[in-house]
């Protein structure tokens, strides 16, 4: 099995010792991923920009997620990004899962993780 893996030059990735995503199996991992901005909306739309960088250039696109997980320090903050999401994901949305945790800087107000399936 051949393995690729993708890295965005993010600051986390030296510092921690991963990369954004692993193609590997037919899937695309993408790792967790925080945006920028000054609002959970907008770092919202920054992580999946992000993310369909990363899948794009594994060969895939948003439209391939299968999964998803994000992750808030504050699960009162996620219906401000419903309206983000379900333009995002479209008609064919992916299993998703939120999940309320601390993140690794209090900056961040949403990390999103996905797995997408590479096209045939």
């Amino acid at each position: 099995m051949t393995i690729k893996r993708i890295h965005s030059g993010g600051e986390f990735e030296a510092k921690l010792g991963y990369c954004r995503a692993v193609v590997a199996g037919g899937f695309v991992h993408v790792a967790g991923t925080v945006g920028q901005g000054d609002d959970v909306v907008s770092q919202c739309k920054s992580a999946l920009e992000v993310i369909e960088n990363a899948l794009k250039e594994a060969g895939a696109s948003l439209a391939d997620v299968v999964r998803v997980t994000y992750m808030l320090p504050d699960k009162s903050e996620f219906a401000p990004c419903f309206e983000t999401l379900a333009a995002t994901f479209g008609a064919n949305p992916p299993a998703a899962t939120m999940i309320e945790c601390g993140l690794i800087d209090p900056k961040y107000r949403i990390e999103i993780e996905v797995t997408a399936l590479l096209p045939t």
